[in-house]
């Protein structure tokens, strides 16, 4: 399939939907669409929003499409209006790929409502970072799907998450695409198989719009390369049972014996993400540069802790997430003790492409966790609880906020991307992933 033609279609756009307009949104494309789309509601979010998913089409085949599975990630809803509105208005697209089409443009609108005070100013890295909300794994709706392994269980699968199993489970999907963005890399995909032609075709795809393959370290560990910026999915069993956490929509997927995809694209950009030139550090000097800045992320976070425990009194969300993430974060600096010595590629000259995602790694993951941590104090602060430690402590973390953001400031700025490059790519991810299933099912 030739996918220039309906990329040129994306519309543009300057801002995120909040979660009340992308509810508006949905009425009024099946208000216009009756006789074509289905609304429905398929489950409750843990706070009671509801959660609906919309159905497009009449394919021999479903695919189910999952917009928002982390809630600081909302360039899939873009994603998902572009798409129900390329599918309605092409009937012959809509032939041509052979699917029905169920869309869930937000699988987690309570964490979304956390993070909307930056969806309408998109590009500001600053306001990113400091209204920046994200739950810990076992409380992500990507992550908490049943997960059994060996002596590992995990069944705390979240009212999200089992509304996305239901559908599925109705639906019976040979496709599933669960859209994610990053902040500061390029743009890569996972497959749940390894399959070199569907690789090669979305390989090439980030390059249509002008963003950068990523070709710095892989964001899950163990994910194996298929085609350049196109990885193969690791099974859910070695990040769940690590981190106390469940399996992932791929895991789901693959009880359909589905194809499931994901597509990553960055909020900003750089051509050293994709630079695979030798510099003249060794990689190794790269791995422990960035073991000390996660110490000592997590040593001032710990302290700070140590201080306000006693007296926080908030039950926030930006609590457990503070309180979890620093647990995940205990665990990953045991795992990474219990390995035997320096792995034989240590010795080798890192890439531009590694030691930058590296450094952009260490700067997002300090702003993003003491966001949060803020936001917990700042909770504390709005509902009146002034003591001495938690205000001595928001003016230290607040300095430290400062500090690390002038930091990443100067190492890169950065250039926020066009929304409707990240849209379209993400959408010709589908109708390539779409065509080339129906492809493999047509008759020879």
């Amino acid at each position: 399939m030739n996918t220039g033609e309906y990329l040129s279609r994306v519309p543009g756009s300057t801002a995120f939907p909040s979660v009340d307009a992308m509810h508006a949104e949905l009425d009024a494309l099946a208000a216009t669409h009756p006789d074509l789309v289905r609304l429905r509601r398929i489950g409750t979010s843990r706070l009671g929003e509801p959660l609906r998913a919309l159905t497009v089409g009449d394919g021999p085949a479903d695919a189910v499409v999952i917009g928002g599975p982390h809630p600081n990630e909302p360039v899939g809803g873009l994603t998902v209006r572009a798409l129900i509105k390329l599918l309605c208005e092409d009937p012959e697209l809509r032939a041509k790929l052979g699917h029905r089409w169920h869309f869930v443009p937000c699988a987690d609108p309570d964490g979304a409502r956390l993070n909307e005070a930056w969806y309408s100013r998109p590009g500001d890295r600053r306001g990113y970072v400091r209204h920046f909300f994200r739950p810990d794994l076992s409380e992500q709706v990507e992550w908490t799907f049943p997960l059994a392994e060996g002596d590992y269980r995990f069944d705390r699968t979240l009212p999200e998450t089992a509304a996305l199993m239901r559908l599925m489970d109705e639906v019976r999907p040979s496709l599933v695409y669960s859209l994610h963005n990053g902040e500061y890399h390029g743009a890569f995909f996972y497959l749940n198989r390894d399959d070199p032609a569907l690789a090669e075709r979305l390989a090439g795809l980030p390059g249509e719009e002008g963003l950068p393959p990523h070709h710095g370290e892989p964001e899950l560990p163990g994910a194996k390369p298929i085609a350049p910026a196109v990885y193969l999915t690791p099974a859910g069993a070695h990040v769940g049972a690590a981190f106390g956490a469940g399996g992932s929509s791929a895991d789901y997927a693959a009880r359909f014996g589905a194809l499931h995809l994901v597509a990553e694209v960055p909020y900003w950009a750089d051509d050293r993400v994709s630079d695979r030139s030798a510099t003249d550090r060794p990689y190794g000097e790269v791995v422990a540069e960035a073991a000390v800045a996660r110490r000592e992320l997590i040593e001032t976070l710990k302290a700070a802790m140590r201080a306000v425990s006693g007296d926080l009194t908030v039950p926030s969300p930006f609590r457990r997430s503070t309180e979890s993430t620093l647990e995940t974060f205990r665990r990953m600096a045991e795992l990474e003790e219990s390995r035997p010595g320096p792995g034989p590629g240590l010795g080798r000259p890192a890439t531009v492409a590694e030691e930058f995602s590296s450094r952009q790694t260490t700067h997002l993951l300090r702003l993003r966790l003491l966001g949060v941590f803020l936001r917990m104090l700042d909770a504390e602060l709005a509902a009146g609880n002034l003591t001495p430690a938690i205000r001595e402590q928001h003016r230290a973390l607040t300095e430290r906020f400062d500090q690390w953001y002038g930091q990443a400031e100067a190492d890169s700025p950065g250039l926020p991307v066009e929304l409707r490059k990240l849209v379209a790519v993400q959408l010709g991810a589908a109708l390539i992933a779409a065509s080339h299933a129906a492809e493999g099912a047509a008759p020879s």
